[in-house]
């Protein structure tokens, strides 16, 4: 069956544009818009047919780094809950961090498949650009030229994280953060620099690079006491659990010693004492984002009109979906010790 992305590979076009060229002559250019119905004509495509292309009784792949963080598992009940609703099953891989094996489960499940939903993808960007011939691939929590995207808005996390403890009085703030070649605990810090030079009674602290998991938080705990700040923004809330239960042992009170404030807000988050001041991240609407871009890919991204966000007839719908976060505030942090 020739699909739309058919006729835009046949046009030279994005098949955003060829969809537009179809269904909204007006906003492409004549020019683009010859070559788009030529080919449809051509190819023999046809949208009628091909949106009848049944969608139950396909299988996407979901593939994450570990299962076992809370994160991911968030991510994986919104995948499942979307591709349930379509009739869609889902084969589900965990890489284990594992970069090459990341990209050994992709081709494996190049076969089995008609979309794949690959999650923080630990791979180079060149590793991603050669997976432009297999079948569709939405990254979750990581941004790439090659593919379409599902992230959240880390700029804004971080920024309300530094804003939060900075009205507390906090003047030293330290970083726990990810692993290291993280995209994310890339993006983390370019925030973090970004917020602290609005501030610039700020001084941030960066702690280094740790596993996020609950060790990785034991053994920032020490390098944060060690550093004189005030309070401290971890990577995850997995580092920022373990950091809390390493300075109670140490001694140390949260927050009237030390303010700690997480990412992500897992379920984990609420079950600790003090409670933790985290940014909440909409884990579920991530996957269920990822999955409408697998089933409609043209259409996922709302395409406002063109005078409005001063767009031309033959820009581009946006290749990346960013979704907001917001700061949830709990008992772990406090005004800056005197």
């Amino acid at each position: 069956m020739v699909t739309l992305r058919d006729v835009a590979r046949a046009a030279g076009v994005s098949p955003a544009t060829a969809s537009r060229a179809l269904a909204q002559p007006a906003r492409v250019s004549p020019e683009r818009r010859r070559r788009v119905e030529r080919a449809a004509v051509e190819l023999g495509y046809s949208p009628t047919t091909a949106s009848a292309e049944p969608v139950a009784g396909r299988t996407i792949g979901l593939v994450v780094p570990d299962m076992q963080n809370p994160f991911f598992a968030g991510i994986a009940k919104g995948v499942q809950h979307r591709a349930r609703s379509a009739g869609i099953s889902v084969v589900v891989a965990d890489s284990d961090e594992d970069p090459r094996l990341e990209n050994e489960i992709l081709h494996q499940m190049t076969a089995q498949v008609s979309g794949i939903v690959l999650c923080s993808a630990r791979m180079s960007d060149q590793a991603l650009a050669a997976l432009l011939e297999t079948p569709e691939i939405v990254l979750v929590n990581r941004e790439s030229e090659h593919l379409r995207s599902v992230i959240i808005d880390n700029d804004d996390g971080v920024r309300q994280a530094v804003t939060h403890l900075h009205a507390l009085g906090h003047r030293r703030i330290a970083y726990a953060g990810g692993q290291w070649g993280s995209w994310s605990d890339r993006e983390r810090r370019r925030g973090l620099e970004a917020a602290a030079h609005a501030l610039p009674d700020v001084e941030l602290v960066q702690l280094g690079h740790f596993p996020t998991i609950f060790a990785g938080g034991v053994a920032a705990a020490d390098l944060v006491s060690a550093s004189g700040a005030t309070a401290v923004i971890a990577h995850n809330d997995l580092i920022a659990l373990g950091i809390l239960d390493r300075l109670r042992a140490r001694g140390t009170r949260v927050p009237d010693d030390v303010s700690v404030v997480g990412f992500d807000d897992i379920p984990g988050a609420t079950h600790v004492s003090p409670t933790l001041t985290t940014v909440s991240v909409p884990l579920r609407l991530l996957g269920r984002t990822a999955v409408d871009l697998l089933l409609d890919p043209e259409h996922l991204v709302p395409e406002p009109p063109a005078a409005a966000v001063g767009l031309d007839e033959d820009d581009e719908v946006p290749r990346t979906q960013t979704m907001p976060v917001s700061l949830v505030v709990r008992d772990s942090t406090g005004p800056a010790p005197t």
